[in-house]
């Protein structure tokens, strides 16, 4: 995976004309070797007359087949046996239960880790001065292998962390969520449940606003603002110490309903907090497609280097241009585990050019519209149907 390694050596994380042969190469490289030794990830490109070679010029990325991310959730597929993968990590997991499962090898570990770095220099998140920590998330628990979990106490690692408070706690008894509210996810065994304590939180928020370290929160943005909410009600304010940061990522999942705008929701972090926009910071990514996207000044997800991204006509699945809103083809040679070359997610959006942003990175950024079910897209439905199927008959 040489040129994977020189792709995520890249220092400048936003040069994606400057890396755009860079990424075709460990493009090709990657989908050689999926296609080398995942008979499944064969065995769709075989069907669609697709060869590795193909990968040419840019212009070719449009043409790789590409898995949409419901086909993770049915089949697991790897191009390393399982026993040689370091860490597997699951989604979060849908209504009926299913969930993706993505191995990552230590090459692709290391990778990531290089990614993260390059990136979290750019908002100043890499810190020696240590911090208390608040998760919107889950307790770390054994059982639970979510990429979400992993990810937000990665987070917790940018600077030393003194303590970490979660809002999703392990409960052996099981109890209800406070105020009725459901739980993120099911719970990681028969022995209890994760419940949500707001009050535990709230609690930790106050005793560290009057510390001299600063508090950095990270997870849900549903449960920041459920709890910035009720302590709003209360009539709780507090100033946090200089260098706090509210970090937000994972999306509102099944509190869709009940997600507020940005304005409105920097306003009440401002109230209730003391926190500008400036010490807002939010995240993007998906267990299918592990790059690290991080908004800029600005507040937008600018492509990096290590990605490349195609929002394709819900109809005919063809490109469109930049301004048109389509789903969500998500493209990365990082992962070599499992066969994430290019994911189609359900997520409709829209790749604005970088001059609509003004924040000074020459990288086009994305912005997320709404989510859809494959069901409700015929097109992509039956396709994900067919590569299914294709799949479970190379296995």
């Amino acid at each position: 995976m040489k040129y994977r390694r020189k792709l995520f050596r890249h220092r400048d994380a936003y040069d994606l004309k400057g890396t755009d042969q860079l990424f075709l190469r460990a493009a090709r490289e990657n989908c050689a070797y999926a296609y080398a030794h995942c008979p499944g990830y064969r065995a769709i490109l075989d069907d669609a007359g697709f060869s590795p070679e193909r990968l040419q010029t840019m212009d070719d990325l449009g043409d790789l087949p590409f898995l949409p991310t419901a086909l993770f959730k049915r089949r697991r597929l790897f191009s390393v046996p399982r026993w040689r993968l370091p860490l597997v990590v699951t989604s979060s997991g849908t209504s009926s239960g299913k969930a993706s499962e993505i191995g990552f090898t230590v090459g692709d570990l290391w990778a990531g880790l290089k990614m993260v770095l390059h990136i979290c220099k750019l908002r100043k998140l890499l810190s020696f001065r240590p911090c208390h920590y608040v998760v919107f998330g889950y307790q770390p628990k054994h059982r639970n292998r979510t990429g979400v979990s992993r990810t937000a106490f990665g987070v917790t690692l940018f600077t030393p962390a003194l303590s970490r408070t979660y809002a999703l706690r392990w409960k052996k008894t099981g109890r209800a969520a406070e105020s009725g509210r459901p739980m993120a996810a099911p719970a990681a065994g028969a022995a209890g449940a994760y419940v949500l304590d707001l009050g535990a939180v709230q609690d930790a928020i106050v005793k560290h606003s009057k510390s001299r370290f600063p508090l950095r929160f990270m997870g849900f943005p549903a449960y920041a603002w459920f709890l910035m909410k009720r302590m709003d009600e209360q009539n709780v304010r507090v100033q946090l110490p200089k260098g706090s940061k509210l970090m937000l990522g994972g999306g509102w999942k099944q509190f869709y309903a009940e997600e507020v705008d940005k304005a409105q929701f920097y306003a009440l972090a401002k109230k209730v907090l003391g926190l500008d926009d400036r010490d807002i910071v939010e995240f993007f990514g998906a267990v299918e497609h592990p790059i690290f996207y991080n908004d800029c000044q600005r507040h937008h997800f600018h492509v990096p280097v290590y990605s490349r991204i195609i929002i394709r006509d819900p109809e005919t699945l063809a490109p469109v241009p930049n301004g048109t809103p389509g789903l969500v083809n998500l493209i990365s040679p990082m992962d070599i585990g499992t066969p994430l070359l290019s994911v189609m997610t359900d997520d409709l959006g829209v790749l604005h050019d970088a001059c609509e942003c003004g924040c000074g990175l020459d990288s086009p950024w994305l912005e997320i519209l709404g989510r859809v079910g494959l069901r409700d897209i015929k097109t992509c439905a039956a396709g994900a149907s067919e590569i299914l199927n294709k799949v479970e008959v190379a296995l």
